[in-house]
């Protein structure tokens, strides 16, 4: 059997491997050291805030975000239930009660208009919305014009959601500037990797300052150990910091074949009556992280599962989109604001291999497999 074609593989070579083997070779070893040093003052240019905290994933990032802002158990957080779990463990971490927000059909984000409607009605009753967790979807900005000025609005703060989205854009600005702070992740699949890994981007040097204290175990800064709060361990090692500015260097590259993997499916479904590229109608800020297509099964006579299990026989990975938070049996009966939107996507929605690291050879056994099956239909 061919190899395995993956939706999104890591894309690495040389370049990576000589950062790494630099790190190493330099001695700094142990988490923490220049490259982290380097790598949070590289992205936080990038993006176009004033800092960074390079952490060990991008769930730290939300968890300890959620911390400096003073989310507790008690208080409400209103986010995205079209997410990774991440989003919403996140949440609970904290002791706080996610509350769920549908999604807007065209993009999957989340749906400023039922966001207001959520706010009025927790505000109604009293409730304690201590922030707003917009989660960018696919590497599509949500419309943070709307949403940050409801947000300010009731005056509740934004950690946003940025963990598939670096290197996209919303109104000019860059995803991973908006709210009180962003967080973004380097995890394996994502545009660029540390393997493992996140950071936290603010403008505010308080709050990044915070966020640095509780990743490094709470330690007061005193010759010996010294608690007054509980930490975690949470910091990036030095190591894939080296890995993430290696990557950080080749991003631009990275988008651009991952857009010419859009391109290829949208010319493909073009002519496919009932299946349509999501997102594609405006996706010129997106940094096209993964390419979805939406499929309706009463116009194809075929559904994303055929087709799935069709391009599985050729060792093609695919997968269904987010399964909406609010229908994972964990959060069974969490409150919301729910009009079905998410969940259609779920059902009719199907990820294909995006990655930038696809070979044209790779690319083509896509097309052809996914060909072969829509013709023989």
């Amino acid at each position: 059997m061919s190899d395995r074609i993956f939706m999104s593989s890591p894309d690495v070579g040389q370049l990576e491997e000589d950062a790494v083997v630099a790190a190493m070779r330099s001695g700094w070893i142990a988490p923490l050291g220049p490259d982290v040093d380097a790598f949070e003052r590289e992205l936080a240019d990038r993006v176009g805030v004033a800092q960074g905290v390079a952490l060990s994933s991008g769930t730290a990032a939300l968890h300890l975000g959620l911390l400096t802002l003073g989310v507790e158990p008690g208080d409400v957080v209103v986010t995205s239930t079209m997410t990774f779990a991440a989003t919403t463990n996140a949440i609970v971490y904290t002791g706080a009660e996610p509350y769920f927000i549908d999604a807007d059909p065209a993009t999957g984000n989340m749906d400023p208009v039922l966001l207001r409607k959520a706010l009025t009605d927790l505000h109604a009753a009293g409730e304690n919305v201590a922030a707003v967790v917009p989660v960018d979807l696919l590497g599509k900005a949500v419309d943070y014009t709307s949403i940050l000025a409801i947000a300010d609005e009731f005056g509740v703060p934004v950690l946003a959601d940025a963990a598939e989205s670096l290197g996209a854009t919303h109104a000019g600005k860059a995803a991973g500037s908006f709210g009180r702070a962003s967080i973004v992740s380097f995890n394996g699949n994502k545009i660029m990797t540390t393997s493992g890994g996140g950071m936290l981007l603010t403008d505010d040097a308080e709050f990044a300052q915070h966020v640095r204290y509780l990743a490094t175990q709470a330690r007061q800064p005193v010759v010996h150990y010294e608690h007054t709060d509980i930490g975690y361990n949470y910091r990036m090692s030095n190591l894939l910091a080296a890995l993430g500015r290696a990557q950080l260097s080749r991003l631009d590259e990275m988008i651009a074949k991952r857009r010419e993997m859009r391109e290829l499916y949208k010319d493909m479904f073009a002519s496919v009556d009932g299946v349509e590229v999501f997102g594609a109608d405006d996706d010129e800020q997106d940094n096209v992280w993964l390419t979805s297509i939406i499929i309706d099964e009463s116009v194809t006579g075929w559904g994303p599962a055929s087709l799935a299990t069709a391009i599985a026989t050729d060792n093609i990975e695919s997968r269904p989109l987010w399964k909406p938070m609010h229908m994972q049996p964990i959060f069974a009966g969490a409150r919301g604001n729910i009009n079905g939107v998410a969940q259609q996507l779920f059902e009719t929605g199907l990820t294909l291999p995006s990655g930038s690291a696809l070979t044209s050879a790779q690319r083509e056994r896509v097309v052809v497999g996914i060909r072969k099956f829509v013709d023989g239909r």
